[in-house]
């Protein structure tokens, strides 16, 4: 039905309702001996006219009642309330005479007729849903309105393959009580034992509100049961209208490992952003990409995406058109090792702010190739750094690692140099230069996880290196945004950290993915290969000389790091260049941990 269609119905509906009451109640009141009087009909048409006027005020027109509830029966009342007091008052205006018990008993009639053609949609929709065709016997975590919403989505959506037979809760103060007819069973310590005694096929985990710890608790609680477990897509995805209720997703692993959100300071970042410039190198990565999308949200004058890879500045370029078609993109195929170049673009674009985000990342490709480390990340980092101070850029944003931090590999130690280029700039040039420190990105290209889930898909077995590795993780869309707040705390010189919370160890992640895979370790089995070359048993984000153990932002530290003479690096890089890869790596190693003075570093390399 159409909306003129639905809305000439419910006005000639309501048009028969008031009529009806006003008379009826009339008729019986007078015995049936009343007859039409002026009075009548003039209220009759007041009470009319009144009803419609408060039906478009309250949007009874407009709701869709069958999922009417306690809210659209306010409305009603309310609506038939004024008619009815309206009316009153014009029978005391113009005729000077107030029949008070029709008015009472024709505002009873009228809250009736109205509320029970509305709700009359609503019951026979609930009626109707309870007796669709059996689905997979589903077992919704959580009672509280998300697990209600979804409970009421599946009984009613005919084409899904669910039926919910009960809740679990730990509000031990629901228990035995039910839920449109849907008991709820226990709490979630009993799942195991609910999931075996009803026969339960799928389990749909229905709490926004859940921090990761209890998620985590209950996933695993979930898994064990072998059941399939899914999970409430994300609110803002509700919100946005991009998925329906019941297009739940699968538990992933960035679900648990994921950390509660740090909330950025809005105004501080627009501030920087909002009207401005900005250029972004390695804008094709997985971190530069995101940070393109972040940077967009806050109304660039213009965004430069810069990158070597032609196909992934592509695809990124193509995502924001679509996504915000009003955004200027320019778009810079190009070498950061490429120093001309660098110049030219800084001069063509002038901007206001540079996130440097181009690196090579990957531990063990760097060990068999040090001397691109030196290249991309040393050499690299100081031809964009020396460009932005010569085009008069305001802020300069460089990512760096937590291996960084006590290097032990060619990647580390290189960003560690990188950093120090970075302080080094700042303190030679008018434009802020800062350094972000953070973990492992989950989904990250080069990341455990992908390959971990590559290797489950090809039946195993899942390889991690040492049983007592552990590593910080944290989502890209959480890098990219402390990227975007540590420009708006900048000062210059700084390296920001972010509060990582718990390390977790790869053993047990490796774990999980299985078990959310739907498999267990005897079909998918853990095997430890040794550590790689370059690799640590843990990851620091900050040295003991570096701490300052205040936050400057709520979960965001601000490093301190040794001075550097930046010329003495440069020039140990150039002779260590000369030699071999083993010599270049120990170099590189010994500059970054400051295990060597000038006059041994020079011996070493004659």
């Amino acid at each position: 039905m159409g909306m003129k269609q639905r809305l000439l119905m419910l006005i000639s509906v309501d048009s028969a309702i008031v009529l009806f009451s006003i008379f009826i109640c009339n008729f019986i009141l007078s015995a049936g001996h009343s007859p039409l009087t002026e009075v009548l009909i003039v209220s009759s048409i007041v009470l009319l006219l009144v009803h419609h006027l408060c039906a478009y005020r309250f949007r009874l027109y407009k709701r869709a009642w069958e999922y009417a509830s306690v809210t659209e029966l306010k409305s009603i009342v309310y609506a038939v309330t004024i008619s009815i007091i309206a009316t009153a008052l014009v029978q005391i205006a113009v005729f000077q005479v107030f029949y008070v018990r029709t008015l009472i008993m024709t505002w009873m009639m009228h809250v009736i007729l109205i509320g029970g053609s509305r709700m009359s949609w609503r019951l026979y929709k609930d009626t109707y849903m309870t007796n669709k065709k059996a689905g997979k016997r589903t077992l919704i975590i959580g009672a509280g309105s998300a697990g209600a919403m979804i409970a009421r989505q599946l009984k009613q959506d005919q084409d899904t393959t669910l039926m919910p037979i009960g809740f679990i809760d730990d509000n031990f103060t629901k228990h035995g009580l039910e839920i449109m007819n849907i008991p709820i069973l226990g709490g979630t310590k009993s799942i195991k034992e609910m999931v075996s005694l009803h026969k339960v096929e799928h389990i749909v985990i229905a709490i926004p509100s859940l921090i990761k710890t209890d998620l985590n608790r209950i996933v695993k609680l979930c898994t064990d049961t072998k059941v399939k477990t899914q999970i409430l897509p994300r609110l803002e995805d509700l919100v946005l209208g991009s998925v329906e209720v019941s297009q739940f997703k699968d538990v992933e692993v960035e679900d648990l490992l994921g950390r509660e959100p740090v909330e950025l300071d809005v105004d501080g970042i627009a501030e920087y952003i909002t009207g401005e410039t900005i250029l972004v190198t390695g804008a094709g990565g997985s971190i530069g990409s995101e940070i393109c999308r972040q940077v967009a949200r806050f109304s660039p004058k213009q965004l430069i995406l810069l990158g070597h890879g032609e196909n992934s500045i592509y695809s990124i370029e193509m995502e924001l058109r679509r996504t915000l078609p009003d955004l200027s993109i320019d778009t810079e195929i190009a070498d950061i090792q490429d120093k001309e170049k660098m110049h030219l673009v800084m001069r063509k674009h002038q901007p206001h702010v540079i996130f440097h985000a181009a690196a090579h990342k990957h531990v063990p490709l760097m060990e068999r190739n040090p001397e691109e480390a030196v290249k991309n990340n040393v050499m690299g980092t100081r031809n964009v750094a020396e460009a932005a101070d010569a085009a008069g850029v305001n802020t300069f944003v460089m990512i760096s690692s937590d291996k960084a931090v006590n290097p032990t590999s060619v990647m580390g130690s290189t960003k560690r140099i990188a950093e120090m280029v970075v302080q080094h700039m700042d303190m030679v040039s008018n434009t802020r230069f800062v350094a972000v420190r953070f973990g492992n990105v989950l989904g990250s290209r080069g990341s455990v996880i992908p390959l971990f889930k590559d290797q489950i898909i090809n039946g195993g077995p899942v390889t991690v290196t040492h049983p007592d590795m552990v590593r910080y993780f944290m989502t890209i869309p959480e890098a990219s945004r402390l990227v975007l707040q540590a420009g708006s705390l900048a000062e210059g010189g700084e390296v920001f950290v972010l509060d990582m919370g718990e390390p977790v160890k790869i053993a047990e992640l490796a774990k999980n993915l299985i078990r959310l895979s739907g498999y267990n370790e005897e079909e998918i089995p853990v095997v430890f290969t040794g550590m790689r070359p370059g690799e640590k048993m843990f990851e620091e984000l900050l040295g003991e000389d570096e701490v300052h153990s205040e936050q400057v932002y709520p979960m965001i530290y601000r490093g301190k790091t040794p001075e550097v003479d930046i010329n003495v690096t440069y020039n140990l890089i150039e002779r260590f260049q000369g030699n071999s890869q083993e010599d270049l790596r120990q170099g590189l190693l010994d500059i970054a941990n400051f295990k060597v003075r000038t006059s041994r570093a020079l011996n070493a390399v004659k």
